[in-house]
């Protein structure tokens, strides 16, 4: 399989002043642009009217997962040379302190062998954290056996670096601890954010409810491989990275009743979709937890959603494909042309769509 013609349709050429660095000043000031999954133009609207914009009735879905500062900036402690360690599933909230044995990106890596010893810290703030290279997998992750003198959670949110995604060309800053986060996140564990959710407020919340329309919470913890290269075994195989995902049975049970009535359920973001259409596998949706690898790309036949929250992806990836599936293939890529032609703001702190 040539992985390149597999990508091909998915390609759009982007700008690269499209890409948002920061995100809007305030948080909900993002522009929409609605998408109809049948026929019709697509519109440019305000996220702030979105309310107005959404079936009557529908169900709005939430991933209420938090984001871990698991990027860790240290050195090595035989030459003193800098070290970034991603940690790419972080430890559970309640895990004590001690020592944790923990896969990591590691930059720049290739001196990084099995036995290696490194410190990690954080300006102003005491280290608290030392670890020792175990062993290097066929990717060049590390294994490294860290040793947490409090329980991870605080060393994490004491020392960590909020974990921006690469195509963000800037050192994280300390607004970014508030503003990568959902207003609505509880449980951590995520390395990315589920970014369509970045775009609510507390006040967007309350006026939803408000206005009638009802939520649910999912739990999907993003991993990583959400911003990795599709690889020839994931298309051919049609599955991708895993991810821990949780679905509450009261959640299970107001989507598949959503569907059951006639009201559309609205999934906030591509991780939303993910975790729905995981637990409607085998049926209705049903109450689930565990570690869930959906590939979703055109053929594929929604189960469990039937709208999309969702902000504007990365060419080629495993998310403009979720959109294809949802939307159709030409009419994203024409929407996505028209985002590009109107200055859109693109990927994490860019602007978002409204798939209808």
């Amino acid at each position: 399989m040539n992985v390149l013609s597999e990508l091909a349709p998915y390609m759009f050429d982007l700008p690269p002043s499209l890409v948002a660095q920061k995100p809007p000043e305030r948080r909900g000031e993002s522009r929409l642009m609605i998408v109809p999954r049948g026929t019709g133009p697509a519109e440019k609207r305000r996220f702030a009217e979105l309310p107005g914009l959404l079936p009557p009735g529908a169900l709005l879905v939430f991933n209420q997962v938090r984001v871990t500062f698991c990027r860790l900036l240290g050195r090595r402690a035989d030459t003193g040379g800098q070290v970034e360690a991603f940690i790419l599933e972080p430890p559970p909230e309640d895990a004590p302190a001690g020592p944790q044995d923990l896969w990591c990106l590691v930059h720049p890596g290739r001196r990084v062998k099995p036995g290696t010893s490194l410190g990690f810290g954080r300006t102003g703030r005491p280290g608290l954290l030392t670890g020792q290279t175990l062993d290097v997998d066929h990717a060049g992750r590390r294994l490294i056996r860290f040793h947490f003198e409090k329980p991870p959670a605080l060393v994490f949110d004491e020392i960590g670096h909020v974990p921006l995604p690469f195509y963000i060309k800037r050192p994280d800053e300390e607004t970014d601890r508030d503003r990568y986060q959902t207003v609505f996140g509880v449980t951590p564990g995520a390395v990315a954010a589920p970014t369509a959710g970045l775009h609510f407020t507390m006040e967007m919340l309350a006026g939803l409810k408000g206005a009638g329309f009802s939520t649910a919470e999912v739990t999907l913890k993003v991993g990583a491989g959400t911003f990795a290269p599709l690889t020839r075994g994931q298309l051919a195989e049609g599955r991708l990275h895993r991810e821990h995902i949780t679905v509450p049975a009261e959640t299970a049970e107001a989507v598949d009743l959503a569907r059951r009535t006639g009201r559309p359920v609205v999934a906030v973001g591509t991780t939303a979709v993910r975790a729905l259409e995981w637990s409607a596998a085998a049926g209705p949706p049903a109450a689930r937890t565990g570690w869930g690898d959906l590939f979703i790309r055109p053929g594929y036949q929604f189960k469990a959603v039937d709208c999309l929250i969702t902000n504007f992806h990365l060419p080629g990836s495993s998310l403009i494909m979720l959109a294809a599936a949802l939307a159709g293939r030409e009419k994203i890529l024409s929407a996505y042309a028209e985002a590009v032609a109107a200055g859109f703001r693109f990927y994490t702190y860019g602007d978002a769509m409204l798939i209808l």
